[in-house]
């Protein structure tokens, strides 16, 4: 799931060198902390948060395959 989600925000960022996450598992949760860097912010939520959504169904797609559920934390 990880490394999905490092692909994903990658290819969505400018500086695709400045994304971190991090992982923090919790029960059956599995709670990811995506940083960017201040100008990229705005692409990984998108307008109205749509953006940030989509990646939120794809990787509860993911997670679930895996008999878990993933959340998405998104940190400036």
């Amino acid at each position: 799931m990880r490394e999905f989600l490092e692909y994903i925000a990658k290819q969505l960022v400018d500086n695709p060198d400045s994304v971190q996450i991090s992982e923090e598992e919790k029960d059956n949760k599995v709670i990811f902390k995506v940083k960017v860097g201040q100008p990229d912010v705005g692409k990984i939520i998108g307008k109205q948060g749509r953006t940030a959504q989509s990646i939120r169904v794809l990787l509860s797609a993911v997670a679930a395959k895996q008999g878990k559920r993933a959340i998405l934390e998104v940190e400036d």
